[in-house]
């Protein structure tokens, strides 16, 4: 199997699994009455030690050595903190406030902000193609929020402004996991790192033990769901088609987040999905085939 087959096929696994445990996030706050602010610290702090644990055994030293390096350790908390960990609470703070179909979908603005970073690293001016890829992004969102009222929003202001959030979050990490000081290192020890320093964030500005939230048996086990796809899975196959074939390109294949989890949170939870959310869907998967199909044609 080619090199870009390999990413494609890894990057696209792990928007799957992000669907799965976006669709599991949205149960667990509408049935299972979770807060985002109890589930975060839980779910990085379980995935962090379990990622931990195993390099531990693994490698030891190899665990210890991206913060030997300076360079190194600057990028891992960068990558970790306002990357990995971020993108994560304001992704489940969306659904919490919307449901999992509109913050995938809000996620998916992220490639538009890599295309943007791109340009200014190679201090160009965006293509044709590009700008109107730009144009349709901005429509499928206005879209997706206004259900075609510009006077009102069809979803919270919390979830519109923690979706775009989310979708700047998701830029940090595509553009810093693929950076010289980072490429050495496997992307599961990584993640290790920045799944804890996440948890010790989010538990210390959080305190979730405060909350006096006790989960049901059901809910323990959608938290182990979302840790496994949406952490353990989802993360090191994405990442690694990241380290493939370039964050341009992994982002492009992310699309299969959005459908999942809209296929998903439609059958199995009843969401409602209008004519607006499927244009707003619409709009922002033809931004991605322009950028996917048109960027193909200028590289080649």
């Amino acid at each position: 199997m080619s090199r870009q087959c390999k990413g494609a096929l890894m990057a696209a696994g792990g928007g799957i699994c992000w669907g799965i445990s976006g669709t599991m996030g949205q149960y667990l706050f509408t049935h299972e009455a979770m807060h985002t602010t109890w589930l975060i610290p839980i779910r990085l702090s379980l995935a962090g030690l379990l990622l931990f644990a195993y390099w531990l055994v693994k490698d030891r030293k190899l665990l210890f050595a991206p913060w030997r390096q300076r360079s190194s350790a600057v990028m891992l908390v960068l990558y970790g903190v306002l990357g990995v960990s971020m993108s994560q609470f304001l992704y489940f703070l969306t659904i919490q406030f919307s449901n999992a179909a509109v913050g995938t979908i809000m996620q998916d603005l992220s490639p538009v902000m890599v295309l943007l970073v791109a340009c200014a690293a190679a201090r160009r001016k965006p293509r044709l193609y590009e700008l109107v890829s730009i144009v349709l992004a901005l429509l499928g969102v206005t879209l997706l929020t206004t259900h075609g009222d510009l006077t009102t929003f069809a979803v919270s202001p919390v979830a519109l402004i923690a979706g775009v959030g989310s979708a700047v979050c998701v830029t940090v990490y595509n553009c810093l996991g693929p950076r010289q000081e980072l490429r050495a290192y496997p992307v599961s020890l990584l993640q290790s790192w920045a799944f804890l320093m996440g948890a010790v964030l989010f538990a210390l500005t959080m305190h979730p033990w405060t909350l006096g939230y006790t989960p049901t048996l059901r809910g323990v086990g959608g938290i182990l769901s979302v840790v496994l796809f949406g952490n353990l899975l989802a993360f090191n196959l994405y990442m690694t088609g990241v380290k493939l074939i370039g964050p341009e390109k992994s982002v492009l294949y992310g699309f299969s987040e959005p459908v999942t989890a809209a296929i998903l949170a439609v059958a199995l939870l009843s969401t409602p999905f209008t004519l607006w959310d499927a244009l707003g869907f619409a709009e922002v998967f033809a931004m991605l085939a322009v950028l996917s199909f048109c960027g193909k044609r200028h590289t080649e």
